[in-house]
């Protein structure tokens, strides 16, 4: 069985319904995990945090902690994680 997120956003003449399956997340996740993306992450950013004063590094994402919670959104088919409508009338929805 094929486990799927699915994003749904509707705006001014747009009508759009994304469905996500949980491998794309898990790539995704492995993507963002990995030490080389977050070293060059800190090392791309180092200029602008100097010149704003700010001393500030982004902490490493641990892989594991982000496996376990995308195993467990599969245990809740059909819930919804985001509903959200604008002054505009834009909306976007999240549903599992």
């Amino acid at each position: 069985m094929i486990y799927m997120m699915l994003v749904k956003v509707k705006a001014k003449g747009i009508r759009l319904a994304i469905p996500i399956p949980y491998f794309i997340l898990d790539i995704t996740i492995n993507i963002l995990t990995s030490k080389l993306l977050q070293k060059y992450l800190n090392r791309w950013t180092k200029n602008h945090f100097e010149r704003k004063s700010l001393d500030f590094t982004f902490p490493l994402i641990d892989k594991g902690n982000l496996k376990l919670v995308t195993e467990e959104l599969k245990n809740y088919k059909g819930l919804m994680l985001v509903d959200v409508q604008a002054k505009d009338g834009t909306v976007v929805k999240i549903r599992l």
